[in-house]
């Protein structure tokens, strides 16, 4: 489902894509806010939003998301960049390790099909997130 939220937006960092995904999750029914959520925002290369979309609703710690979905419209859309994002309905946006290992074969399919990975951003608590890219666990190529 694409999220007419944020499109059009540059996002320079970080703690801009935290508060864009916190605010389309706020916007969400009450009801959701306990279940993970899975995003992607596909961006130009001036890193200006093309579109984000929920790629997955899932349970209370969990949401299936693989690259297949992913990049899906990415391709179609023909985006130079992308930004994934999830929730940790718990309030700590530290990584698991499915976390982890997800993150590491976006960013490999990502190398294959020529869209790169910029940013995994966990959100937990507003105002508490995780990235990748800040812990240089994703690196500009």
């Amino acid at each position: 489902m694409e999220i007419r939220e944020g499109k059009g937006k540059r996002l320079s960092d970080p703690a801009s894509v935290a508060d864009l995904f916190q605010s389309i999750l706020k916007a969400e029914d009450e009801n959701d806010h306990k279940k993970e959520h899975f995003w992607v925002i596909g961006l130009n290369g001036r890193l200006t939003v093309e579109y984000i979309e929920l790629v997955s609703l899932g349970s209370l710690n969990a949401s299936l998301a693989e690259p297949r979905e992913i990049f899906r419209l990415a391709i179609v859309k023909s985006v130079a960049l992308l930004v994934v994002g999830h929730n940790h309905p718990s309030g700590d946006p530290t990584p698991s390790e499915d976390d982890l290992s997800l993150t590491k074969r976006l960013v490999e399919a990502g190398k294959i099909i020529g869209i790169r990975i910029t940013d995994h951003i966990i959100i937990g608590e507003v105002g508490k997130y995780y990235s990748w890219s800040e812990q240089g666990l994703i690196k500009e190529e």
